[in-house]
Order: structure tokens, then C-alpha cells, then sequence
């Protein structure tokens, strides 16, 4: 895969499917996509945990990719977690990561409980992708107080039970209520999704 097509990324159907795709397209991602479709999503994730951590780490970059976001977070030591090989290795050669793990996030995370005191994640959460099937393992991972700055867009967010799972977590006194960002997806654009917008969801582990 070498042109962008978000629809057909859309389409995606499980972790196999995931991983065909970004394995295929992991070498023109960035110039395609990132540069050439003006996907700024990666940067304005990172500036609203930058701006709202204490400078713990380490950071789990959840679906890193090839490190869009942990570009934008110099200074942070990070782990950057992926299905894809391929895209992992793009990361690997930017020199972004303390540690690359490949992993299905929908399986038990091969890290110990309560690794990290901060998480970070951009275009991991939609269409085809990962739910809120996820969190439980995340939730092991974190430290108490650990920062969540994660981003999902609103027909993910509504279709899949995002807002369920994130009210129980707040009523079983897992997290803290939920904050919202709305951020814009690309800048200076003219594809098709070029207005889309992005929430982002902000909280800590109790």
C-alpha cells in the first residue's frame, strides 16, 4: 500500500487485518499520510500531555506506529507498543524508543503491573482498530496517577462503548472523570477528511 485511503483503513476487520495493512504500508506511512496529508492529530495529542504531565516516566505510546507522536515529546522516555513490525522498524530507525514492543493490545500486555505513569495514543482508537476492550490491561500497567491523553474519534467513541466503559471506570473509582479535548485532525488539507475533528480523552488512574 503506498497511496493514502482512510476509508479503506476504515475497513480493517481484527489483528491480523491491522497488521497485513500497516506492515504493507509502514515504509511510505509518514511521506503519505503524515507529511502529505497534512495529519497533525500526532502533534496536538502530544502538546495536551506535555502540557498536563509531571515529567514521570516512563510513557506508553499506545499504537506507536512509526512515532508520530513520541516525535513531539522530546525529553519523555517512552515505550512505544504496535502490532505492526514493519512499523515499529520505521520507529527503530528515528531512535525514539527506550523499548519497541510488538503486541496485540486486545491480549494480555507482556509488561509488569503498574510499568508506567504515562500514556499517550493517536489513531489507535477507530474505525476497525481497538475499544475500550483494551483498558483493563492498560489500567494494569499503570502506576496510580498515571496520565491518559489518548485519542479516539466520535463515531468510534459512540458506536463501540467508549462512553459506558469510561462511566464505570469513573464509578468504581478506577480513574478520575473524564476530560474532553477537540482537536483538529489535519491542517491545510484538501482530501476528503481534511475538516474531520478528533476528541481526546484525558484522565488518571486512582
Amino acid at each position: 500500500m503506498t497511496d493514502y485511503d482512510l476509508d479503506h483503513v476504515y475497513t480493517i476487520d481484527g489483528a491480523a487485518d491491522a497488521k497485513a495493512l500497516y506492515d504493507n504500508w509502514a515504509a511510505t506511512y509518514d511521506s503519505s499520510f503524515g507529511e502529505g496529508h497534512g495529519y497533525i492529530a500526532p502533534r496536538e495529542i502530544a502538546g495536551l500531555f506535555a502540557a498536563r504531565a509531571d515529567r514521570s516516566d516512563p510513557i506508553l505510546d499506545i499504537g506507536a506506529g512509526t512515532g508520530l507522536v513520541t516525535e513531539h515529546l522530546p525529553g519523555f522516555i517512552v515505550d512505544g507498543i504496535d502490532i505492526s513490525e514493519g512499523m515499529l522498524a520505521q520507529a527503530e530507525a528515528k531512535g525514539l524508543y527506550r523499548n519497541r514492543i510488538l503486541a496485540d493490545l486486545t491480549q494480555r500486555l507482556p509488561m509488569e503491573d503498574a510499568s508506567y505513569d504515562g500514556f499517550v495514543s493517536c489513531g489507535t482508537f477507530t474505525h476497525g482498530h481497538v475499544g475500550p476492550e483494551v483498558f483493563p490491561e492498560l489500567m494494569r500497567v499503570a502506576r496510580p496517577g498515571a496520565l491518559f491523553v489518548c485519542g479516539v474519534i466520535a463515531p468510534v467513541y459512540d458506536g463501540v462503548g467508549f462512553g459506558s466503559r469510561l462511566a464505570q471506570m469513573v464509578a468504581h473509582r478506577q480513574i478520575t472523570p473524564v476530560m474532553f479535548h477537540d482537536i483538529p485532525i489535519y491542517e491545510n488539507a484538501d482530501h476528503a477528511h481534511a475538516q474531520d475533528r478528533g476528541l481526546v480523552m484525558e484522565f488518571r488512574k486512582l
